[in-house]
């Protein structure tokens, strides 16, 4: 089990990072999720771009694994309702081409996963 991992610290590390990026080179995609509730929405587009390089980053290092865990699982529930306002709302469904379904049965069970991953990964051994 150790090695797997240490295999998903680096896997992780990486996809957060390019996710991260993702907010910088196409943010047009995330503000079309951004509930209109928040302000300040490029922003915080960037901020969240930015959390998730340094997270990322954070989970390859051993001597900073278990507080970016932790900070990913804060990340995904501060996003929680960019994925509340996609799953219920029209505007960003037609906006991003997709459906109620998808945003109900990949989002929310992938944000889950996520976290509960992260949480794994925050037990450093």
């Amino acid at each position: 089990m150790s090695k797997l991992k240490t295999i998903s610290y680096y896997v992780f590390g990486l996809l957060y990072c390019i996710a991260g990026i993702l907010h910088f080179v196409m943010p047009e995609f995330y503000l079309q999720i951004m509930p209109p509730y928040l302000p300040f929405h490029l922003e915080l587009v960037y901020l969240s771009g930015v959390a998730e390089i340094v997270l990322g980053i954070g989970l390859v290092f051993k001597v900073s694994r278990q507080w970016a865990a932790y900070g990913i699982i804060a990340l995904l529930i501060a996003v929680f309702p960019a994925n509340w306002y996609l799953a219920f709302n029209e505007t960003p469904q037609e906006a991003l081409g997709t459906s109620q379904i998808v945003a109900l049965w990949f989002r929310f069970p992938i944000q889950a996963l996520l976290i509960g991953l992260a949480w794994w990964q925050s037990k450093v051994e």
